[in-house]
């Protein structure tokens, strides 16, 4: 088998891309989707007030970011299964911890835990799980594997909501974390473990030579990424990107229910998670190798800025909401998927999980306050809301295309 391309249904890189799709099931789905569900959670059952419950939340992602930014030299010296199983472990305490904590300081000291084994099961973590596998088709299997973040979206938040209604939130918080670290405690051990090199494989049948040419004239980042004009325009990107979308998603909700109802307003975010997921699975099949990635990125915010257009403009018109709610999905998956693989086509393969890294915690520090700006702004109105939206995609789109001529 060494040297010789497998074909591609048997290949082992697909078996971890199913792997790190379940990861990304549960990551997204305990410590992304579920920390709004906590926080409505524990102002029930506690009563405090809500801007200390969502600066809990805050605390949450930050912590998550400090962790992802260690998280390449993490894997580097204990390995992609230990960390695995440590952060499902992390992340099942910390939201036990959210469920019981008597006391606000509880409560923050379980934020260090449900941070942690969010940084290690989110979106770098996939990267990193998947990336060795994969070289000219990493936009495809990223995109599959992202896919299990939308997942966790339709399957975990309506199951929160579920669990904690009829067990109340420590049982569900128990039974949901049991699942996770059973699940991702027997999968990292079964498909994480193994490496390509280990097998006597090469990343998805590309010749070695075909492999170290398309790396070997890309420079370096050096000991200071962030004096690398091709970073900062990345790590820019990614974060105004995320900003933009977690700070209009917090919120979308509640601006739709007038015109939609309740119900009709979940249905309408049900809608805006498949479409990301199309648009995730498109993209992994149209970014195939030579296709500039940044003019991609920059394609991808265009169609969102129409989207949230149209929800500026819609009024009471339903088809027209449905439609700028459409739009804005398409784009929602690929946010995620998108800055790991301009990283790949930007630097050297070996300093890939690196720049990853630090690119999803600078990012994750900065949406992390999205939801309090974007209500701030919210005061001022829908129409400045949609339109703060529109102008952080605009300078999300500057950065990725200004990026290209130091790329």
């Amino acid at each position: 088998m060494r040297g010789v391309a497998v074909r591609e249904r048997d290949f082992f890189g697909w078996r971890v891309v199913g792997a790190a799709f379940v990861v990304a099931a549960f990551g997204w789905g305990m410590g992304f989707y579920g920390p709004p569900v906590f926080l409505h959670a524990v102002e029930q059952a506690r009563g405090w007030p809500l801007p200390l419950i969502s600066a809990a939340v805050t605390c949450h992602f930050l912590v998550g970011a400090a962790v992802v930014s260690r998280l390449a030299a993490l894997h580097a010296r204990l390995g992609v299964v230990a960390v695995t199983r440590a952060g499902a472990a992390a992340a099942a305490l910390g939201v036990v911890g959210w469920a019981v904590a008597a006391e606000p300081w509880q409560l923050f000291a379980a934020t260090l835990l449900s941070g942690a084994g969010w940084a290690t099961t989110g979106a770098a973590a996939i990267n990193a799980m998947v990336a060795p596998w994969f070289a000219q088709k990493r936009p495809a299997a990223l995109g599959a594997a992202y896919n299990g973040a939308s997942l966790g979206g339709m399957v975990f938040a309506p199951l929160w909501v579920a669990l904690i209604a009829a067990l109340g939130f420590p049982v569900a918080a128990v039974v949901i974390g049991a699942a996770m670290v059973g699940a991702l405690w027997w999968i990292s051990a079964r498909y994480l473990g193994r490496t390509p090199a280990g097998m006597g494989l090469r990343p998805d049948g590309a010749p070695a030579e075909a492999v170290r040419a398309a790396t070997a004239a890309r420079a370096g980042i050096g000991g200071n990424p962030w004096a690398d004009a091709r970073f900062r325009s990345l790590a820019a990107f990614n974060a105004l990107c995320l900003f933009a979308q977690i700070g209009l998603i917090a919120h979308l909700v509640s601006l739709l229910a007038p015109v939609l109802g309740a119900q009709g307003a979940g249905l309408a975010m049900a809608l805006a998670t498949g479409c990301a997921v199309a648009g995730r699975t498109v993209m992994g099949r149209v970014l195939r190798p030579g296709v500039d990635r940044r003019r991609a990125a920059a394609l991808n915010l265009a169609i969102q800025f129409v989207g949230l257009g149209l929800l500026l403009a819609a009024g009471p018109s339903v088809p027209v909401l449905l439609a700028g709610v459409a739009l804005f999905g398409v784009g929602l998956g690929n946010a995620t998927s998108l800055p790991p693989l301009i990283a790949q086509q930007d630097f050297p393969e070996s300093e890939v999980p690196r720049v990853v890294a630090l690119v999803v915690a600078s990012g994750q520090a900065v949406y992390a306050f999205a939801p309090a700006v974007f209500g701030l702004v919210r005061e001022a109105g829908p129409e400045a809301f949609f339109l703060a939206g529109m102008a952080v995609q605009v300078a999300a789109g500057v950065a990725v295309v200004w990026g290209r001529r130091a790329a």
